[in-house]
This record gives structure tokens, sequence and C-alpha cells, in this order.
């Protein structure tokens, strides 16, 4: 068994003693049930706490602002499996890009909703977490712009990699341009204690133009250091800058740019810009002197703005393949020996060095939740940037953190739907586990199950619909809603269910009269021979309806055949005998001879004690109950009324 590259997380259960009491749990699908056991550690009985206490490993999914970045992520997720597999490389690069970015502009604005959560003051309680939630979405947004854009999807060529280097610096360090704008907006721009940081600032992130426009409020209050302020401004102009889009070779770009860090350096020896050192730190910068950068550590804040910026200004023709030796000197020159580097700083620098699965293993480890890692891993398995690696237990890396981010949307009550088109995109083992997971989906309402058998017979899961139809029967029996539960059973096809839930109905016709969800019962269809006791709840029915339109000569013969067939429970033969009656003082002979022979034979049949009639239950003719005298006294009287009739009908026929 392989051991854990980090020790897993103390989860505290208030109230709890260990070292006192023996803990029971029970795992569930995104979470453990943890409740006390009556047995002491050391042995004994103690008394048992009534509390039980739900331990979940994904709490992220709670979150409302995160749900949404969940919700729109996975239309994107679907949209990238749509992709043709068979179109040439060329057009589908293009896509990729797409998809990178919209997976990005999406943790962007969950971040940037977080942010403003965070200083809602009625929240106060939940500043930590959303904090917390707020720097966790950032970090994946980084990531997946450096990535994705950088690197797995667009493969920039030498330079123009500094390029979208920069282009992430100035995503994520976006405060100097609100800084600026309080600047510029004072009294005095020039004077404001925050001016120079400004100036600074564009320039580490190769924003010469800005840099320029804030430069000349100050060369319009110093007249005297005007050429001096010139001779800058010069050297910003000029800087080259490497553009793909151009004719410009990338060694006519080197060429160039070598010319013009010879024009700083001389600048420099001559000691043009002694006399101001903000002016000479510039400078300094220009030519890329890593003292001077470090001495602006908190301008740059972290250790890849430091790398950035000292390729801009030292190496702005890197090539990918080097760039990790840079980041690694990078870092070590930016951190302090004592700090410990977190996380993301293992993360980036495995990026740096394109090791793809080490990437994953550490945002696996540094997340709480697999969903960074299931959307970046299933777009590079697209890109084909995602070497085929098997897990021990059979499944590819990308089937498996999608496997496992969905099965933790599974436990959400509305989430579940967004994890079943995950499950569909998982070859291997996703059928297996969305009939797994899909029966432990709650079913609160009718809706709702619905919409989980709607899911199941899209995919053909026969058995999962039935599992699924014979609980909401049971349920709707345990409520008493007959039809509603009998509806159940027919589309279970649960032939023993739809007997029971028929029998129900039979017994609440002679205890009422009336049969409840005619609609249902009047429009079985087919469906009634599912059974033979639900084929005569509906034929019941049926020579109930025949009689009410006075078509007398069909209700008979429906009757007949519902006693002579064997069709009907010989328990309600006498219901069936005294429905009879009406019939039988009918003035038109309604039974024939050969007709009125067979219901006599039912009589005898039903009276020389082969079949006894329930004695509790109610009598009824078409609906109305007989008098409710003892049972022999009430048989012997309906019996012989029936003979009489029936010997009437024999001498009139």
């Amino acid at each position: 068994m392989e051991e854990v590259d980090v020790e897993p997380t103390t989860t505290p259960i208030p109230g709890f003693d260990s070292n006192k009491k023996h803990l029971g749990f029970v795992w569930g699908p995104g979470d453990i049930l943890v409740y006390e056991t009556i047995y002491k550690a050391s042995g004994g009985s103690a008394g048992g706490c009534p509390f039980v206490h739900e331990v979940r490993k994904d709490e992220d999914i709670y979150s409302p602002i995160l749900r949404k970045l969940f919700n729109e992520s996975h239309h994107i997720f679907v949209g990238l499996q749509r992709i043709r597999d068979d179109l040439p490389s060329k057009n589908k690069k293009p896509q990729f890009v797409s998809i990178s970015k919209n997976y990005r502009s999406v943790i962007r604005a969950c971040m940037e909703e977080l942010q403003q959560v965070a200083g809602i003051p009625s929240l106060f309680t939940l500043k930590g977490v959303i904090s917390m939630m707020s720097h966790l979405s950032l970090w994946c947004e980084q990531n997946f712009n450096i990535f994705c854009t950088l690197f797995f999807v667009c493969d920039p060529p030498a330079g123009s990699l500094v390029l979208h280097l920069l282009d992430w610096v100035r995503l994520h360090k976006a405060d100097v341009d609100e800084k600026a704008r309080e600047v510029l907006a004072s009294e005095s721009p020039a004077e404001h204690q925050a001016y120079w940081d400004v100036v600074i600032s564009y320039v580490l992130q190769g924003r010469m133009d800005e840099a320029r426009q804030v430069l000349v409020k100050r060369a319009t209050l110093q007249p005297a250091a005007r050429a001096m302020f010139k001779l800058l401004d010069n050297l910003l102009m000029k800087m080259p800058i490497f553009n793909p889009g151009e004719t410009q070779t990338l060694t006519e770009f080197d060429v160039k740019w070598r010319h013009w860090r010879e024009e700083v350096d001389r600048c420099l020896q001559d000691q043009s810009f002694a006399s101001n050192p903000h002016l000479e730190d510039i400078c300094k910068i220009l030519v890329g002197d890593e003292d001077v950068l470090l001495e602006h550590k908190e301008l740059l804040s972290t250790w890849y703005h430091f790398l950035v910026t000292r390729l801009l200004f030292s190496h702005p023709t890197v090539k990918p393949t080097e760039l990790h030796y840079y980041a690694q000197s990078s870092m070590h020159m930016f951190l302090d020996t004592r700090c410990v580097p977190e996380p993301l700083d293992s993360i980036l620098l495995a990026a740096f060095e394109f090791d793809i699965h080490q990437v994953i293993k550490d945002c696996s480890i540094a997340l709480n939740n697999w969903w960074f890692v299931g959307h970046l891993t299933d777009l590079l398995d697209h890109c084909k940037l995602l070497q085929s690696h098997n897990l021990h237990f059979g499944s590819n890396l990308r089937e498996f953190l999608l496997l496992e981010y969905a099965s933790g949307l599974f436990t959400h009550h509305s989430l579940w739907q967004l994890a079943v088109d995950y499950f569909d995109h998982c070859p291997e083992f996703g059928r297996v586990y969305l009939e797994l997971q899909i029966e432990r989906v709650p079913l609160d309402t009718e809706r709702k199950a619905l919409k989980v058998i709607r899911i199941c017979e899209q995919r053909q899961m026969t058995e999962q619909v039935r599992s699924i139809c014979k609980i909401m029967a049971k349920k709707a029996l345990r409520n008493n809603r007959l039809g509603s539960a009998l509806s159940w059973s027919i589309r279970a096809k649960d032939a023993a269910f739809a007997t029971l839930i028929s029998e129900r109905f039979l017994q609440d016709y002679c205890a009422k009269g009336t049969f409840s969800d005619l609609d249902l019962i009047d429009n079985l269809g087919p469906a009634m021979l599912l059974s033979d006791r639900l084929t005569f709840l509906g034929k019941y029915r049926e020579f109930h309806r025949l009689y009410g339109e006075k078509r007398f000569s069909d209700a008979a013969k429906l009757l007949l055949s519902l006693m002579t067939a064997k069709i009907a429970p010989r328990s309600f033969w006498m219901t069936l005998l005294t429905d009879a009656l009406p019939l039988l003082e009918q003035k038109e002979v309604i039974f024939s001879a050969d007709q009125t022979h067979e219901l006599m034979f039912c009589l005898e049949e039903l009276t020389s004690g082969k079949s006894v009639p329930n004695p509790d239950r109610p009598m009824q003719v078409l609906g109305y109950p007989l008098s409710n005298v003892c049972f022999p006294f009430n048989l012997l009287i309906h019996c012989f009324i029936i003979c009489s009739n029936l010997y009437s009908c024999l001498a009139r026929g």
C-alpha cells in the first residue's frame, strides 16, 4: 500500500474525547457519520450520546457562490467533450484555447463575487471562510491561466513566451492601477507618497507607456531635470518588444534588443541619472539589475513576478525548455532562506518544468476539492498532452479525477444532476459509478423521482428504473395514495405489488361503495394485464361503466365472464352475484338460459363451502351497501333472492 504524501487533516469533533470513549462511524458518499458508542476505551460500558455528527469531506459544494462555478464549468466541460477527435490538431487548437479562457473567466467571476461578499459586514462571521475561498479561487485562476494558456495549450515559442507571462502577471497584479488612479486623482500627483511606487510598478510589469505618462507629471514640476526625464522617457519608448505577428524574426529582435540594452548601460556608466535616485533605479531595472529588483520586493510581492520581470529585462528570448532554470534561481533569490515554500511554489516549479503529472498530484494535495484538477486534467487529455497513465485499479488519471469530482457532486441536493454528465464521459467506470450513485439520490418528491427515472431511461438503466418505481410505489401506499402507488407499480412492472394494490382498491370499494382514482382505473389499457387481480379490477370497473350507460347485455356478459374465467377472487363472488340482481330484475331478459345456468352453478359452488366470503366485508350491490345483518343469515337471504330470480328467468326463458 502506498504511503500518503501528507498527513491527513484532523477534524475535531466537539464533545468527544477519544481517550475515554469509543467512536463509531459510517461512511457515506460524501461524508462520514460519527457517533459515540456505549463502550469506554478502557473497556466496560458508558452512557450513549444522543448526537450524530456529520463530517463532510467536500464542504465547497454547499457554498452558493461556488455552486455557480460548478454549474457554469459543467457547460464548458460538456462543450469540450463535443469536439470531434477526428479533427486535425490545427483546427482543434483554437477551440482548446477558447475552452481554457472560458474556464478562467468563470473562475475569475467567482473570485470577484467572493471578494465582494467578504466585505459585507453582516457576514463577518463567515469572513474567514469566504476569504479562504476567495484565495483558493484566485489561486485556481492563476494556475489555470499559467498551465493552459501559457504552456500546455498555446505552446508559446521563444520570444512570445515572456509576453504571455507578462499578461499573466498584469492580470493578477492589478492593484497598481487602483493605486495609480488614487495618485492621479490627488491635487498634486507628482508629490503623492505613492507616486514613485506607481512608476516603478508599471516598469516592473513592462507597461512602459503608462510609466511614461505618469513620469510626465514629475517632469513638469522639475524644469531643471527635464533633460534627464526626457532621456529616460526616450529609453522607455525605444525598448524593443517582440511581436510574433510582425515579419521581424527572433534573431532581428535579439539584435535590436541588445543595441537598446547597450544604450541603457552607457547611460548608467555616464551617470546620467546620478542626481535622481529614483530615475537611476528605473534605469538599473531596465538592465536587469537583480539587486535593485530585490530591493523592490514589496512591489513585486511574489517570486514569480520577480521571475517574469527578470526575464523581461535580462532574457526576453528565453525558451520554454529553459524556463525552469530561471524559475528555481528566482525563487531561491526572492524567498528568505528561512521561509518554507508554499504549495503554490512547488506547483509552479513543476509547471515550469513541464511535469504535468507532478502538477496534478500537488494540486490534488493542496486543494480541498477535485474541481480544479478534474477539469484541468480533462482539458490536457483532450489536447493530447497527458500521457496515458493507468492507475493500479484500472482507470486512467483523467477518469479517476472526474469520477471523484462527480461523486462529490452527487451528495448535493441539486448538483447531482451535473454529475451525471461527468459519469457519462468516463467510458470505463462511469456507468458503474452512476448506477451506484443514482440509487442514493433522495426521492423527496414525485417530480424528482420522474427526473431520476428519465435519466435512467435515457441510459437504458432498467433495473434502476424498476427499483425507483418500487420505492415510490411503497411510499405512496404508506401514505394511502392508492392511485399513485398503482401507477408506480405498473411502471415498475411489479406484478406482485400491483396485485396487492388492486386488492386494496377492492377493499376500499367494499367499504365505501365507490372507486377512488377512476381516471387511472378507466385508462389502464394493456397495463391491466400485468396481474390477474389488476385485470379483474379494470374489468370490474368496466362492468360498472357499462351498467351506468344502461348497456345491460354487455354488462351481464362481462360480469359472467369475470366469474367463469376464474379471474375474480372467490371471496368477491358474492359481490358479483349481488351485482347481478338488478340485471335479473329487469323487465327484459338480460341473461340467457345458458348464462342463468352458469350463474346458478357459481352460486352452488359458492354455497357448497368450497369458498366462503369474508363475514366482515360489507356486501355491495353496484356500490350500494346491503343491511349489516350478521353473515350467515345475510348470506341465506341473498341466496334465496338470487335463486328465486334465477328460476323466474328460466320460466320466462
